[in-house]
């Protein structure tokens, strides 16, 4: 394992040159302390987890020291914000501290999230809060957990800096590690300005580093954008499957290695409802949990536009044609094995949308009626879970289908069935009463509740003891929180 002055620099994407970043240095906060750190991102860099509580992990993730090494860049980006196109944004608020590899050989951006003003804050202060800095810090690690692709959080750094939104709060920085933090915007930003030998070298260096495999095929960037388009089918439906909520998904948002960042205002479902808005700042629901299938494929689309100068526009066209398909054979395999099945038939897809339909508006919880079906034989499980929803004849002939349909599945034993469904149905999500008890505490100055959320939802398939009070369904004033993008 090693130390923090151990870990070894290789600054690709700072290499491009100034057309791409801004050279900023971090503004540090006052007093910076360790709020929470993650054992399991920390070992992506090998290093010991006894660093995070040394004094200069929080002056470095701080910003209040920086290693010779690094060398912290803004990123510039555009995209299309709620349907309509910003023609620059970038990184307001963040840097992209220096690249770092491993002992395997990985690659990891070190992005600096609340790292002060850039040439980008766009009257912003460039400052994260400890709330904000904290959900994301939990969403990335609690994604990662359940097995959807996301970027990763190693700590948040609180500190007794003022930062005013719709009050006065404190001010944090989290340090958050991807492979890459190229979005969709980026392609777009190059597209839209005509600067055709950036957009080129961005491209380059994205078809090298991160789809190298695609070089060998006859047309590199039309299967890296084929690659793309499955990655964020496959991503969504991961979404989907599981009830998480973006949010926010605007293409600046939009990660070109299809993996979920940039977390705001989002949540997973509670009681299950396919129109639920976790923004309360979209007004119009763009980016409601329904709309987040049509609106990955429109966000494709516009990376698809922005490409054209390296793909046809046919080639694009039948690129994009794929990912509906995509996504409805990852999501319906991903909801049989939700179910417990392990074959396929025909009627599988009406099974899965008619319990959906039944859900709506019953007040079922999402998360704990799937871990609930696998906790004991079918037919039992059906009978214990019927008085949870409205329609009862409804409910009794999905019930009749869904029993005869696991009969029919295959020869294996009942506690077979359990554990293989207990080993995809959490019963520990990020609900969002959680994160806000969490959040409660640490502004409080006890930060020991979000270290045992933390630690809880990093084996959110596994009965834990003693922590039974983290699967039970939310009071009812926490099914109502209003999030928004602030921070």
């Amino acid at each position: 394992m090693k130390a923090l002055d151990e870990l070894t620099f290789d600054n690709r994407f700072a290499r491009l040159g100034d057309a791409f970043s801004t050279h900023v240095l971090p503004e540090p906060l006052d007093a910076p302390r360790l709020v929470v750190a993650s054992e399991a991102a920390m070992a992506l860099l090998d290093l010991d987890p006894a660093v995070a509580e040394t004094p200069v992990f929080a002056e470095l993730f701080g910003g209040h020291k920086l290693w010779a090494e690094a060398e912290p860049r803004a990123m510039v980006y555009s995209g299309h914000q709620f349907g309509g196109y910003t023609p620059q944004l970038g990184d307001g608020r963040g840097l992209l501290l220096g690249e770092v590899y491993n002992q395997a050989g990985e690659h990891w951006d070190l992005h600096l999230k609340g790292a002060g003003m850039t040439p980008y804050s766009r009257m912003g202060d460039g400052r994260a809060v400890l709330r904000s800095s904290i959900r994301e810090f939990l969403a990335s690690e609690a994604l990662h957990a359940l097995g959807i692709p996301s970027s990763r959080a190693l700590c948040v750094i609180g500190s007794d800096t003022p930062v005013w939104r719709e009050k006065q709060e404190r001010g944090a920085m989290v340090l958050r590690l991807a492979h890459s933090h190229i979005r969709f915007g980026h392609f777009e930003y190059f597209y839209y300005t005509k600067k055709p030998e950036q957009q080129a070298q961005l491209a380059e260096h994205v078809l090298n580093l991160h789809y190298p495999e695609c070089r060998e095929q006859p047309e590199p960037y039309l299967a890296m954008f084929r690659e793309i388009v499955e990655r964020n089918a496959e991503m969504i439906a991961k979404w989907q499957a599981y009830g998480f909520c973006h949010g926010v998904m605007n293409t600046d948002n939009m990660s070109i290695l299809g993996i979920t960042f940039d977390f705001g205002p989002f949540a997973f479902l509670d009681d299950f409802d396919a129109h639920f808005i976790c923004n309360h700042s979209d007004h119009e629901g763009r980016y409601s949990f329904s709309n987040q299938v049509p609106i990955g494929q429109w966000n494709l689309s516009a990376l698809a536009q922005a490409l054209t100068p390296f793909i046809s526009v046919d080639a694009l066209k039948e690129a994009l044609g794929l990912y509906l398909p995509l996504y409805q054979a990852h999501y319906l395999d991903l909801m049989r094995r939700r179910l417990g099945l392990t074959t396929a038939e025909d009627d599988d897809q009406a099974l899965v949308e008619r319990l959906l339909k039944l859900m709506q508006n019953s007040g079922v919880d999402y998360t704990l009626l799937f871990r609930r079906l696998g906790d004991e034989p079918a037919a039992l499980a059906v009978t214990r879970l019927r008085d949870d929803f409205v329609d009862l004849a409804g409910f009794d002939a999905w019930a009749e289908r869904y029993t005869a349909r696991v009969a029919r599945d295959g020869e294996y034993t009942e506690e077979q069935r359990r554990a293989r469904m207990h080993a995809v149905n959490p019963l520990y999500i990020l609900r969002n009463y959680l994160a806000q008890n969490a959040i409660i505490a640490a502004e409080s100055g006890d930060y020991s509740e979000v270290r045992r959320l933390h630690e809880v939802l990093s084996k959110p398939f596994e009965e834990q003891a003693g922590m039974e009070q983290y699967a039970q369904r939310p009071p009812d004033w926490g099914k109502h929180l209003e999030i928004s993008c602030s921070s």
